[in-house]
């Protein structure tokens, strides 16, 4: 059988097993099963590949951000963190959905992880939303957008399994989607001042009560200057920074603000195992489909398909591998989505001559967005889930937040210095320049 027909079953079967509701990891596995059998590329080559997917060091730092993550909800921590925000932005109309952008865009420098944002959001502000008057179904729709941001700015888990995958800088791509991250959670914040009118007009915080809620707020949002602050001044990686937070967290937060969680600890190391082990299971799958993929010539093909369709400059390239992976993140989730595509990203950053950062940040935020859009939008099913409301009634009021992330992904592609300003300044090796002759400062071509 020649591979081109190797190539169509297996996409065939990964797709028809995903239709039918089976977990991606096992429709991965079923159709690099069946590839395998029908190429005779040999089994012991597949395990092997199971297992190099995931022995990778810089993969070490999500269970600890899921640790961190998890320690956060549970000891009910969170809760001081939105007091913080509400005080900052609870005057503002339609206040409960402004803190719940701008929470976001804190809380995501603590976990990474859009589940635990939704899971924090939906604890707290859904009852005091349902209470306010607020439309469920939007409610739904904003928590799950603004979850999001979590894969934006650091220490985002696609960030790290992205240059875990593909040999890029982690700290440069922390840094890049920064800035794009922060846009999201600005026009969320703006799309809901203009278009959500719900809840009470409060009055201003009065200085002392922002002062309170800061203090309040003051050791957990330690925890992203301890991240980012290590890792860009050289102290640790971003392993060594996931290990960090959760040692801080455990030793100094919880004693000091919730003592009584104590002897619950084992619970949450338990629990986050078991979210490591969801995404553990699909890289290590998915690493041995992309192999095998390319194996048989498929990401060359597809990669001449997109090169003959979009042409070798890097504005076409992104435009087409954006629309490639919104398609796709409909489907698939974006931890294996990045592990399958990436020899097909890699050999088209390099026809494009298109910066490894850029790349990132583009592919990293348009998969963010697969997280609200239908029929797998899992931020959205959790948030509808939590607001008790039908998936599709949270779908359609999605429909103008996707606005928001188009015109962010638009922005980042034909303006690269968008996500490349930050680790240009910061980390400039890292974003590919390299010291002038003379020895002042740095060239970035």
């Amino acid at each position: 059988m020649s591979n081109d027909v190797v190539i169509l079953v297996m996409l065939g079967l990964f797709l028809g097993l995903s239709f039918l509701g089976t977990p991606v990891a096992f429709a991965l596995i079923g159709a690099v099963l069946v590839g395998t059998a029908l190429s005779g590329a040999g089994f012991e080559a597949v395990v092997s590949q199971l297992f190099n997917g995931v022995n990778s060091v810089p993969l070490l730092a999500l269970p600890f951000f899921l640790l961190v993550a998890e320690l956060m909800h549970s000891t009910d921590v969170t809760t001081k963190i939105i007091r913080f925000v509400q005080s900052l932005v609870g005057h503002i109309r339609s206040s409960l959905a402004q803190v719940d952008s701008l929470f976001s865009i804190l809380f995501a420098g603590v976990s990474g992880s859009s589940t635990a944002d939704v899971a924090a959001n939906a604890k707290v502000l859904l009852p005091a939303m349902r209470k306010e008057g607020y439309d469920m179904a939007s409610a739904a729709a904003l928590i799950a957008a603004s979850s999001t941001i979590a894969n934006m700015i650091p220490p985002s888990i696609l960030a790290v399994v992205y240059g875990a995958a593909g040999g890029v800088s982690i700290a440069g791509l922390f840094l890049g989607g920064a800035v794009p991250g922060l846009m999201i959670g600005a026009g969320l914040m703006l799309y809901a001042y203009f278009f959500v009118h719900a809840g009470e007009p409060r009055p201003r915080a009065s200085f002392r009560e922002i002062a309170g809620a800061a203090k309040g707020s003051a050791l957990p949002m330690m925890i992203p200057l301890i991240i980012m602050g290590g890792i860009l001044g050289g102290a640790f990686t971003p392993t060594e920074a996931g290990m960090i937070a959760a040692v801080f967290v455990i030793i100094v937060l919880v004693p000091l603000t919730a003592r009584n969680h104590l002897p619950r600890l084992p619970r949450d190391f338990v629990n986050a195992a078991v979210l490591y082990a969801l995404p553990l299971i699909a890289v290590a799958a998915a690493s041995a489909f992309a192999w095998l993929f390319t194996y048989l010539g498929g990401a060359e093909a597809v990669s001449d398909v997109v090169l003959a369709v979009a042409g070798e400059e890097a504005v076409g390239i992104l435009l087409t591998v954006v629309v490639m992976l919104v398609v796709i993140g409909q489907f698939v989730d974006a931890i294996p989505a990045i592990i399958v595509l990436m020899p097909i990203i890699a050999t088209l950053q390099e026809q494009g001559d298109v910066n490894p950062i850029h790349m990132g940040v583009v592919v990293i935020v348009t998969l963010a967005l697969g997280l609200i859009t239908p029929p797998y939008g899992l931020s959205l099913l959790l948030s509808t889930y939590f607001a008790k409301v039908s998936f599709y009634s949270g779908v359609r009021r999605s429909v103008p937040l996707y606005g928001i992330f188009f015109g962010v992904i638009a922005l980042l592609v034909f303006f690269p210095e968008i996500s490349l300003w930050l680790p240009r300044l910061l980390t400039p090796q890292a974003a590919g320049c390299f010291p002038a002759p003379g020895g002042d400062g740095f060239i970035c071509p």
